[in-house]
């Protein structure tokens, strides 16, 4: 570790891998309301956030195990799923009168095709207006989970999809059941 009375500590949540102020304080500066992304192990959290001095104000709040109570049989953090809660945090951000926001991924790497860009391809198809480029979204074969279907197909597997009822193989049709849902719920 550093020592000497120059050392400047860095803050605790920079400390801790958390918050990256220099990020932040650009975010802040647009002056939006952020779109934030976190993917975890288990789901896929999106939450439109706005500042405040007192401390940040959440909203509207969607994660992917919202997407069961309206019928979704597959995995809450794979890709299709990242998708369908991009679509239902834009609704819910509609209704909360927010039509515009700026993406907030935290510390996570932008990687083209990703799961967090999959999220913002659901919010801006929902009518969310967030600054970004087309080339970062996945295909429609990834939002839609047939490389899910195909590998079910050549590996076979997916206990887990069978035991809630789901083929893999059903996978693309059950996405497009479940978007369609969203897409009527909130109007």
């Amino acid at each position: 570790m550093a020592r000497g009375p120059r050392y400047r500590v860095p803050l605790r949540r920079r400390r801790e891998g958390k918050t990256n102020y220099r990020k932040r304080l650009k975010l802040l500066l647009s002056r939006k309301p952020r779109l934030v992304v976190r993917i975890t192990n288990k789901m896929v959290i999106a939450q439109i956030i706005e500042y405040s001095p007192e401390g940040d104000r959440v909203i509207a709040h969607a994660d992917s195990y919202e997407l069961q109570k309206l019928g979704w049989k597959g995995d809450a953090n794979n890709t299709p799923a990242a998708y369908l809660t991009g679509l239902l945090i834009g609704k819910k951000a509609q209704k909360a009168g927010v039509s515009e926001a700026v993406l907030d991924i935290g510390l996570k790497t932008p990687t083209r095709g990703s799961r967090v860009f999959a999220v913002l391809r659901g919010a801006v198809e929902s009518g969310l207006e967030v600054p970004h480029s087309e080339e970062v979204f996945p295909d429609d074969s990834r939002i839609r989970g047939e490389h899910i279907k195909a590998y079910y197909e050549q590996a076979g597997g997916f206990k887990g999809y069978e035991k809630r009822g789901l083929s893999p193989s059903q996978l693309p049709d059950h996405v497009d059941e479940i978007k369609s849902k969203i897409m009527e719920m909130v109007e």
